[in-house]
């Protein structure tokens, strides 16, 4: 059975058929490359809110595609600008992590999630619980047939935060870092407090490498995350992960760390 996204492409690749036109004129139209369109309705990158507006403005369909999108996020109780980037991942050839603070979604156990998202106050139970479902369900990336190959680069901090109200969560958590370590597809990489102040500190991201090669970038803000594709931003941020994945330990050594941060957590 097809996804609601293959639905969406579906839907885009029959309206670009009943125009009559090649990829490349279709893309030369809504301004977009005739590979793009290609990539699009293949699978080899998600349909965005930009790509979608551009088909609606140029053949000033009403919003139709724009409010498909909305639509399809519904689905998901996830937020239009998250199911964006839940679509990137699950296409990527490559993740690349870096977390100054707190475990990656990805890797976290539910009870991690939860206390992460319950420290504060500021969610609602009702909130809570569907983004833990959307975290927990995000992880099926790492475990289906063809996997996402990951490299995940942790502050050792990250083994370290206590989490206050939470006993018995922090064990768990490491436990399983350790296991999802031990992936053959999996890296996951950690920056002792000898590299001092290091690049990274300024802010977690995720480089994503799409099917068609192309690199695209979140960051994750106070308020919302964003994706970032501007061609100079993406080469500061290789550059910045670059300089943190110089400072890792090696796979060997950073999975000794972690199982011994867990042990001190017993």
């Amino acid at each position: 059975m097809g996804t609601a996204t293959d639905y969406v492409r579906e839907e885009l690749r029959l309206f670009r058929a009943a125009q009559e036109l090649s990829q490349d004129d279709f893309g030369r139209v809504i301004g977009y490359s005739g590979s793009h369109v290609s990539s699009v309705e293949t699978g080899g990158r998600p349909p965005t809110r930009d790509y979608m507006n551009a088909v609606d403005e140029a053949y000033k369909t009403g919003g139709r595609f724009a409010r498909m999108l909305r639509e399809l996020s519904k689905l998901d109780h996830t937020p239009a600008w998250l199911r964006e980037w839940i679509e990137f991942e699950r296409e990527a050839t490559l993740l690349r992590w870096y977390e100054p603070a707190f475990v990656p979604g990805i890797l976290q156990t539910e009870a991690y999630a939860r206390a992460t998202l319950t420290s504060g106050g500021l969610l609602l139970p009702d909130e809570i619980d569907q983004r833990v479902a959307s975290r927990l369900d995000r992880q099926s990336i790492l475990t289906r047939e063809e996997p996402v190959p990951l490299v995940a680069v942790l502050d050792v901090m990250v083994l370290r935060r206590s989490l206050h109200d939470h006993p018995g969560v922090m064990p768990e958590q490491l436990e399983h870092l350790a296991k999802m370590a031990e992936l053959p597809h999996a890296q996951i990489l950690v920056v002792t407090e000898d590299a001092g102040v290091y690049p990274g500190l300024q802010g977690g991201f995720i480089l994503a490498t799409l099917g068609d090669g192309s690199v695209i970038a979140h960051l994750d803000h106070q308020v919302r995350a964003q994706v970032v594709n501007l061609a100079d931003d993406l080469a500061t941020l290789q550059r910045v992960w670059e300089a943190i994945r110089g400072e890792a330990l090696s796979r060997r050594q950073s999975l000794k760390l972690i199982k011994e941060a867990a042990q001190t957590w017993t």
